[in-house]
């Protein structure tokens, strides 16, 4: 479910994000810009909190997936906490209102400074992912008098994903701990007196299509519950991380958060512990859209068409970086019976990789047109940069038929004023 959705107009149909056409956002706030919609994220949200009912269940919201402050704050007061991987990302989350008792600071290479931070934050759980992240969080715990909770993040050899670029779980992945250490380091984390130790936590990749994998990592931790526990050691808590994908229009549907939560509670759901999870993109994703204008249609003789966008791969670096798939669509569909061509969708950055689309087939199309890149919520704004010299794209927020532009595009001279010249070069 989504609250993008066409209306019928005089010429046919326009794109509208809940109570607001998109090309009134388009037109006022420019292109390229990101929107997103606040009843698509509570949606969401509230949809997987509810595929567990009635067994109540902890979620904190991926961060990483879109760090926007006004989608961590629609999220935060329905009840969302935080999963961060940096100590930005615990500001971020501090800064939208999540409380520091909902965050969860997880990450493969937490700096000493980044462990500090938490624990003088107070955050809900540190994520543990190596032995000596365990030893270095021991001193600097007794250094400062603190006992923060933590979890071991195991690595139960069991990888999954949309590509291999997101796949986390296999033991030549750089995350977690692998099973082979996890009774030795579990004892040794519960023997020191700095540390509440509460339980375990995997997370095996992103965009999942297949339950099968999940429903392996879990049997493989639950295995891993009764191994701590025939020790004599306790688990309280078991954070089964995220990665449940989502539709991106090239592929099947993947599973529901209730098909998903039928797998948790078949495997792990008899432990009797606390169930924690850290969904991002399954809440993000299609709550978001990339608006953009067609700049120019270049045809080439043989018949190739480059559509070319004023939006590139600075602004959305799935399709170069992943070979990821976004549905295209125009914001005014003529009736049915417009003309088709396939077109090769590309942006204005000096990159062949600078490609959004390979013979996409599209209505037709001409200069000054503005489409939409759909399913764009998560890993687009979050990953967006300044390559070539171009402006960090707005984020906008709607919610019915107001929208707030989140993040304001910045001016050339706020990007330049930035920098600072050596001072043996004078002034320019």
């Amino acid at each position: 479910m989504h609250a993008f959705h066409d209306r019928p107009n005089p010429a046919g149909f326009e794109f509208w994000c809940e109570d607001l056409p998109l090309s009134r956002i388009a037109d006022e706030v420019g292109t390229p810009a990101y929107v997103y919609s606040t009843a698509t994220l509570a949606h969401h949200y509230q949809s997987f909190v509810q595929a567990f009912a009635p067994r109540e269940v902890s979620v904190a919201y991926a961060v990483k997936a879109n760090g926007s402050l006004a989608v961590l704050a629609t999220l935060a007061r329905l009840g969302a906490g935080a999963d961060t991987v940096s100590e930005g990302e615990i500001r971020r989350a501090l800064a939208a209102g999540v409380p520091a008792s909902r965050i969860v600071f997880s990450g493969v290479g937490k700096t000493d400074a980044e462990l500090a931070f938490a624990l003088n934050a107070g955050v809900r759980e540190i994520n543990i992912e190596s032995e000596p992240e365990l030893h270095r969080l021991a001193a600097i715990a007794a250094a400062k008098g603190r006992r923060p909770t933590v979890a071991l993040r195991i690595n139960p050899d069991v990888g999954a994903g949309g590509h291999a670029k997101i796949t986390t779980g296999s033991d030549d992945n750089k995350f977690g701990i692998s099973s082979a250490e996890t009774l030795r380091l579990y004892a040794e984390a519960c023997s020191h007196p700095q540390f509440d130790v509460a339980g375990l936590a995997c997370h095996i990749g992103s965009q999942i299509t297949d339950l099968a994998p999940l429903r392996t990592a879990f049997a493989a931790m639950a295995d891993l519950v009764a191994r701590i526990r025939a020790e004599g050691l306790p688990v309280r808590r078991l954070d089964l991380g995220g990665g449940l994908g989502v539709a991106y229009g090239d592929g099947p549907e993947p599973p529901s958060p209730a098909d998903y939560a039928r797998v948790v509670l078949e495997t792990v759901g008899g432990l009797g512990v606390e169930l924690a999870f850290e969904p991002g993109r399954l809440i993000a994703a299609n709550a978001g859209v990339l608006l953009a204008r067609v700049i120019q249609v270049h045809a080439r003789p043989g018949g190739r068409r480059f559509l070319v966008l004023d939006a590139a791969m600075n602004d959305l670096l799935r399709p170069a970086l992943y070979d990821a798939h976004h549905a295209i669509r125009p914001l005014h569909r003529r009736l049915e019976g417009a003309p088709e061509r396939l077109y090769d969708v590309v942006g204005p950055v000096c990159e062949t990789g600078d490609t959004f689309a390979r013979a996409r087939l599209l209505p037709e199309l001409a200069a000054g047109d503005l489409v939409a890149l759909l399913t764009a919520g998560a890993y687009g704004a979050s990953m967006s940069s300044e390559y070539n010299s171009r402006p960090l794209v707005p984020e906008v927020l709607v919610r019915g038929a107001e929208y707030a532009v989140t993040r304001p595009r910045p001016s050339y001279e706020e990007m330049l004023g930035r920098e600072r010249m050596a001072p043996w070069l004078g002034r320019s």
